[in-house]
């Protein structure tokens, strides 16, 4: 799932402009060669801007990181990058695809590869020194963005190429990014003339520094309220996770006491089996009230003016609302579409939660609680109604499910699916950021073929951003000299005490998958072009959420789910109590994701001078009937993915509409001879769905893959609903 980071090549800024987030971008493009020897010395000067060194094809300093140099290296890219720029619209020839196209294509190479450690620093290795940084640069990043945006005689050029007769004879790849490019431009200011081109510019500056200032809050909020608890206070706690409580508050200096720290990887499970109904309350509340407490960090205000700054710009374009624009070229095409496809979904989910709650407040009952259920109650009484109606323990699960057996059964979906071999590397040999990354080489089985480096940082941290992400620090290019992957995936999994593997619920495990599926459609790439990575935001999910469906197969739970002391594979009725169980919380799980989504489409399809954004939630939620017994997975003041950067912004709907892709693409698998490992399915996934990347049109690739449109019919019955 996305994670923050800012990625301004000029070949992809754009594209980052229009909201995609890294794990989508090329952080770093070919080399230049108009760039002088003496540019070259200076960049090597300075480690964040030097070429990536090393074995291969070369990789990131990350072990020559200093903020000092952060400022200068950020300074001297937009130097080089803005004279990139000059020699591209100084150029007295015609325009064409190699002149113009192309070269924004090379240009901007020196400035991605100090946003790859600039990603590093935001959300691997935050702090109020990078904080400090980061207030004072982004504005200026943002100027300098629309200064190629904006840029006219950049913009002419490229309108020439894209309404030129040699357009017709490129390759299909070769339209498709000069579209991209063209539209890009044309759907961020650059047809705007004189104060609306600089109000245009003006704004984009004010949201950068708002929405940055919205991240900070939130992760302020993740590391200032950590809830220390008692031994007498672990009433109903797993084993697994008192030993990972007590090293964190060992960690944090309070050796003796239980750390609940302010993140879903702690919060979750806490509420899913303490015993302690007033402290469950406790960490619910202080969880889904982060940037909401009144204080420096709330994130109320900031809402509003991003919201009202975002519709006054779109106004500027001729656009009726935010939702209106951003979804122009996305594959839902407008916002009626996207609440269209989540109004089908809705009434189904929230009848379930109705049905979840019945059984739970019924085992309240029995059990003579004397409570109505609450939503720091749901977890806690939905696990009692698991084990009593499918007689599953998430806990006993939980057993069989060690991070690197995860790990190890993620490598072999890899080598069935997509013929690739992943090889540790030894400690030492590549630059990390922390020691706890470790990093694999990726190849081709039966060619050895080098295809590129896995990165992974598995475990929480302070100053480590909440979540789970992937990125990539280079992307597959070949229009200018080949370069290979360097891939990332991060988490924040609750490190398992001294000696102990780390053990992840079945929803983390699921995640795990899902953010490996995000690296394996980087690794996957055969593209030739940078911005042939840019990503379409209600599609790009698709390819994640699809991988989370091997987790399920016979070959991954028959060979790498064992339980962590015996060693004994788990059990075939535990399997089966796990299938029956399926679609068990079904209600809870698609209600708290749709809510969210409804909202961010609301928020932005509504005029910004009406909106009170606690009021607002408050009053759009009840008109939709959401129960009274849950949230929001992602309350205002915390939902990152739509302020905090444009990523998701009126998109995150498109992890449904990608859903409907992947319920749509497991029944092809399940359908055919071989399964989710059929050969000649797993061939047309590969070729149409994971290594085309965005050279062709999604709609089209997932014709090309499925021989038809998706059907909903089939996400519908992934989740137990009833299909009409």
């Amino acid at each position: 799932m996305k994670k923050f980071a800012l990625t301004l090549t000029s070949a992809m800024l754009i594209a980052t402009l229009s909201g995609c987030s890294n794990n989508e971008q090329a952080q770093e493009n070919n080399l230049s060669a108009a760039k002088t020897a003496a540019q070259s010395q200076v960049t090597n000067d300075n480690p964040l801007l030097a070429e990536y060194s090393g074995p291969y094809g070369g990789v990131p300093a990350f072990d020559k990181m200093d903020l000092a140099d952060l400022k200068p290296a950020l300074e001297k890219g937009m130097e080089l990058n803005l004279a990139e720029v000059e020699a591209i619209i100084n150029n007295p020839a015609a325009p064409t695809f190699e002149n113009t196209i192309v070269e924004l294509e090379k240009a901007g190479d020196d400035l991605g590869r100090v946003f790859s450690y600039w990603g590093i620093w935001s959300a691997n290795k935050n702090s109020p020194e990078f904080r400090e940084i980061q207030g004072e640069m982004v504005p200026k990043i943002s100027a300098f963005s629309s200064k190629i945006s904006q840029n006219e005689k950049l913009f002419a050029r490229v309108k020439a190429v894209y309404e030129s007769e040699e357009y017709n004879t490129l390759t299909q790849e070769q339209q498709r990014i000069t579209w991209l490019t063209y539209n890009g431009f044309a759907r961020n200011g650059a047809t705007l003339q004189g104060e609306a081109k600089q109000r245009y510019a003006d704004i984009n500056q004010e949201v950068a520094s708002l929405q940055t200032k919205f991240a900070n809050n939130v992760l302020a909020d993740e590391e200032n309220y950590v809830l220390y608890i008692s031994k007498e206070q672990l009433t109903g706690l797993p084993e697994s996770f008192v030993n990972a409580a007590a090293s964190a508050a060992k960690e944090r200096g309070e050796e003796g006491k239980y750390a609940i720290t302010n993140s879903r990887s702690s919060m979750d499970p806490f509420l899913t089996y303490s015993e302690q109904r007033d402290l469950r309350q406790k960490v619910w509340e202080t969880y889904y009230s982060r940037g909401n407490n009144g204080d420096e960090f709330d994130n109320n205000d900031l809402i509003k003016q991003i919201l009202s700054l975002r519709h006054e710009r779109i106004k500027l374009l001729g656009y009726d609302n935010y939702s209106q624009w951003r979804l122009e070229d996305r594959m839902a095409k407008n916002p009626e579409n996207a609440m269209e496809l989540m109004q089908k979904v809705w009434p189904a989910a929230i009848a379930r939660v109705e049905e979840e709650v019945k059984d739970m407040q019924a085992v309240a009952d029995a059990e003579g609680a004397d409570i109505k259920i609450m939503p720091w109650d749901y977890r806690y009484y939905a696990e009692k109604v698991r084990k009593q109606k499918y007689d599953l323990d998430s806990d006993e699960v939980k057993q069989y499910l060690q991070l690197d057996k995860l790990r190890e059964a993620m490598f072999y979906v890899a080598g069935r699916l997509f013929n690739f071999k992943f090889t540790a590397i030894e400690e030492g040999k590549v630059p990390v950021f922390h020691e706890e990354v470790k990093v694999w080489e990726v190849t081709d089985l039966t060619s050895g073929e080098h295809i590129g480096l896995w990165y992974l940082d598995p475990f929480a941290r302070k100053g480590k951003r909440s979540g789970a992400w992937a990125t990539t620090y280079r992307n597959h290019t070949t229009f200018d000299g080949k370069k290979t992957v360097l891939s990332s995936n991060n988490s924040n999994f609750v490190k398992g005490a001294d000696g102990e593997p780390t053990l992840i619920s079945w929803d983390d495990a699921e995640t795990y998958f899902h953010e490996f599926g995000h690296a394996l459609h980087f690794l996957s790439a055969t593209v030739a072009y940078p911005t042939s990575h840019s990503g379409v935001r209600d599609y790009t999910e698709f390819q994640s959420q699809l991988l989370e469906r091997w987790l399920t197969t016979d070959e991954v739970i028959n060979n790498y789910l064992v339980h962590y002391k015996t060693g004994e594979p788990i059990p075939k009725e535990l399997v089966a109590k796990i299938n029956k169980a399926s679609t068990f919380n079904e209600g809870f799980k698609t209600t708290e994701y749709l809510a969210s989504a409804m909202m961010d489409l609301l928020y932005h399809t509504t005029d910004p001078a009406k909106i009170e954004p606690q009021q607002f939630e408050k009053e759009q939620l009840a008109k939709l009937g959401m129960p009274a017994e849950m949230v929001m997975r992602h309350r205002s003041t915390q939902f990152g993915h739509i302020f905090s950067s444009e990523g998701y912004a009126s998109s995150y709907y498109g992890y449904m509409w990608a859903e409907v892709l992947t319920s749509d693409a497991a029944e092809a698998f399940a359908e055919a001879p071989g399964g989710f490992y059929d050969d000649e399915v797993s061939d047309r996934l590969v070729k149409y769905l994971f290594s085309i990347r965005n050279a062709m049109d999604p709609a089209e690739a997932y014709r090309l893959f499925r021989g038809r449109d998706a059907k909903v019919e089939a996400l519908m019955r992934d989740r137990g609903f009833p299909v009409k």
